[in-house]
């Protein structure tokens, strides 16, 4: 039903992505702005602060914002061009609707919005409500957030509502809640700076969370040891004291032989571990075979660099583990999790200054997109929806029966899953651009072909959009009041900068309008978005993710305040657990055994290569916002093939050369990088590309049992050679599908 309406270049020409350039003497009125406005980068979740020069409605530059603790005027490439997005040729300005033949063409918001509403009516009334589903995704402010789910399941009425946090912290929010029963990180990053052993792990801080790096080099500064985990020798792992170099999909095997070093050479903190915690003894039974030398087959990692990291994580007085997507992007990701907190339990280093354990949120609102109750399992306050108190609480707050609020639904994937077996017919999504960020993208696009109607809320087209009935022209960041909450747990203000342009709208009041059209305007009666907020404090109080004494006032003042904040007068958070009281329900931190498993597909005779994906530094997830910005695009113009020279020798490649990768999935063709910082077992392709060029081609669909996160970090693929050099990167069009 939704194939695209016309040819995919047809709609690239009219919507882009096109590279988009401030003149060379820079936007009218930079130097001379009406108001500078202090707000957030709109990209990971380190939500640097920043200014953003305004001069007639529009974004036309930017200054440092030195006085915000975090980043103190630092910026990396992304935050510096992220301006760019606000005066682009590409904005859409208008609704759109999908005609056959024709592509894409304005319509009345009166037309959108009633073709909308008639069509989701039809399909609850033809299928049932859960037919219908919608995407949201964790670029959206707290209040978007939380509106979101209050409106997919009181609006809507449907359970299959979910978010692109899905491919991004569930596995550490898991893994959190099982070990301490909330999911945060346990520190504020300015502890970073007295540790005296950091360990990064499956993290390209330098690349992707550039402004953390600095924290990390003030603790180098006071003599720190580096202990870095990544299969590639990264930028930060090139002045780590120890790079563990570990095969993809080994993990937990690394983290157990690490813990049973620390038991069997008594580097443990036995008093907490007596006192504040428990299954210690089932985790270490868990790992009792795994040895040095057992560990060194498994993972590739010499039995020497194991135990010197374990020794110099055992010996420390103070330390810090930092974890990313490279660990959680696995179908046993919440075990990866797990074996990194067992570290940290078992050395009784939390709680206390300068020692600190915390996930590094991928996204803008990674933290606190996951809080507020847009995920499948969960409703405000990081409560569980099938939790009869919580739902009687949000019931309450919502003014609803508690048996009208739907349970638990499908996972993002598992929606795409759902629309191939033709239980859901219709979908709505905002702030996701699934065909490009999630796994097997064929299967992706096959499922919105399916689709009897979808309607997409963006200010871009995307990959996804161009399947759409109808698109609603939405708001970027800086055109709507808000908060977000950064990596660390600090609650910070998002100001509004400018309006939207044309007669686009912004995605707050596109989504109470839907709201009023589907029979429910009563429940959603919100003045502005501090309206919005205050509900959501009510909504979270007395939940693990508390925001009740956090108020715009406050986080103005204060330049943000840590949560949890129970009461108004409570300071905040900034360092959990210094009382030794967890969020469990036996008060103690939970150890959790981590056998090691296989991941979910392993090399064999006919796919013999590891395939592993990630982030550069000049791009943002699906690149629907950065691979409009032209330096950006510049910076990093295409995917390539990272391959080491004793593989490209094996196989007979040459620098550029263009190579066939294929997996069980699909194949794609992409230019080799002839590069000495990779295993010689794996290649690695960066994802943000769409298209042909798209790694998500052939990444699979396995997901972790419990945070159904899929597993991106490992895929066996084969590698073909084509005898043919690559033009020069600066002609590629890989920005825009082309």
């Amino acid at each position: 039903m939704a194939k695209l309406p016309v040819s995919e270049e047809n709609i690239v020409a009219l919507f882009g992505p096109h590279k988009n350039y401030s003149p060379k003497e820079g936007y009218e009125g930079r130097d001379e702005p009406d108001e500078l406005v202090k707000t957030h980068c709109c990209f990971c979740g380190m939500q640097c602060g920043i200014q953003l020069s305004v001069k007639d409605n529009k974004v036309v530059g930017f200054e440092p914002w030195m006085e915000f603790p975090f980043n103190e005027g630092r910026l990396c490439p992304k935050g510096v061009q992220r301006y760019l997005q606000n005066n682009h040729p590409d904005r859409l300005l208008s609704p759109l609707k999908r005609v056959e033949g024709q592509g894409f063409v304005p319509t009345s918001w009166d037309d959108a919005m009633e073709k909308t509403v008639s069509e989701i009516k039809r399909i609850q009334e033809t299928y049932g409500n859960d037919a219908f589903s919608m995407l949201s995704g964790v670029s959206l402010t707290n209040e978007k957030s939380y509106l979101v789910g209050k409106f997919a399941r009181v609006a809507l009425k449907t359970k299959n509502l979910d978010y692109n946090g899905r491919l991004c912290m569930v596995s550490a929010g898991a893994g959190n809640k099982k070990a301490f029963g909330l999911d945060r990180g346990s520190n504020n990053y300015s502890d970073l700076e007295y540790a005296e052993v950091i360990i990064v792990a499956g993290a390209n801080i330098s690349e992707t969370f550039p402004t953390l790096t600095h924290w990390i080099w003030k603790a180098r500064d006071r003599g720190a040891k580096l202990i870095v985990i990544d299969p590639r020798i990264i930028p930060l792992a090139r002045t780590a004291d120890i790079h563990l170099d570990v095969r993809p999909g080994t993990d937990s095997a690394l983290y157990g032989a690490m813990l049973k070093y620390l038991a069997d050479h008594d580097m443990l903190d036995h008093d907490f571990i007596d006192n504040h915690t428990s299954g210690f003894q089932e985790t270490l039974d868990a790992v009792k075979d795994n040895t040095l030398e057992w560990a060194e087959e498994v993972t590739g990692i010499k039995k020497e660099k194991i135990q010197q990291a374990a020794e110099l994580w055992g010996k420390a007085n103070t330390s810090f583990l930092l974890h990313a997507r490279g660990i959680e992007h696995h179908s046993k990701g919440v075990d990866n999790v797990l074996g990194c907190i067992n570290l940290v339990l078992a050395t009784g280093r939390i709680g206390k200054p300068y020692c600190g354990y915390a996930t590094i949120t991928g996204q803008g609102n990674g933290q606190g997109g996951r809080e507020h109750g847009h995920k499948c399992d969960q409703l405000p306050g990081n409560r569980d929806i099938e939790n009869p108190e919580h739902r009687k609480y949000i019931s309450e707050v919502w003014g609803i029966n508690e048996k009208d609020l739907p349970g638990k639904g499908l996972s993002a994937y598992e929606i795409i899953e759902a629309i191939h077996r033709g239980e859901i017919k219709g979908l709505l999504s905002i702030c996701f651009n699934p065909l490009v960020s999630l796994p097997n993208s064929n299967y992706v696009r096959e499922a919105l072909e399916k689709l009897e109607f979808y309607v997409c809320i963006d200010f871009f087209l995307n990959e996804t959009a161009r399947h759409a009935d109808i698109v609603l022209a939405g708001s970027l960041q800086e055109e709507e009041e808000g908060t977000t909450t950064s990596a660390e747990g600090r609650v910070i203000r998002i100001r509004q900068a400018v309006t939207p342009p044309g007669d686009a709208r912004t995605d707050t009041s596109i989504i109470l309008e839907i709201a009023k059209r589907l029979g429910v305007k009563d429940k959603f009666t919100y003045e502005n978005s501090e309206a919005i907020f205050n509900e959501l404090r009510v909504a979270s109080k007395g939940g693990t993710a508390d925001y009740y004494g956090i108020t715009y006032k406050r986080v103005e003042d204060e330049m943000g305040v840590f949560w949890p904040c129970p009461t108004i007068g409570h300071p905040g958070t900034p360092r959990l657990w210094e009382d030794r009281k967890f969020k469990t329900p036996d008060g103690k931190a939970h150890f959790n055994p981590a056998p090691y498993k296989l991941p979910g597909e392993v090399t064999d005779e006919h796919y013999p290569v590891i395939l592993t994906t990630g982030r550069v530094v000049s791009q943002y997830l699906s690149g629907t916002q950065t691979r409009r910005i032209g330096k950006l695009v510049d910076q990093f113009p295409e995917p390539l093939l990272e391959i080491h020279p004793n593989m490209a020798k094996l196989y007979g490649i040459k620098q550029r050369e263009l190579v066939r990768v294929s997996t069980r999935r699909g194949e794609g063709i992409f230019p080799a990088n002839i590069v000495e910082t990779i295993r010689e077992d794996t290649v690695f392709i960066p994802y943000h590309w769409s298209g042909k060029k798209s790694a998500n081609q052939l990444t699979p669909g396995t997901l972790d049992p419990i945070s159904k996160i899929p597993e991106f970090k490992v895929c066996a693929c084969h590698l073909e050679p084509l005898n043919e050099i690559a033009p020069p990167a600066s002609e590629s069009k890989a920005y825009a599908s082309i």
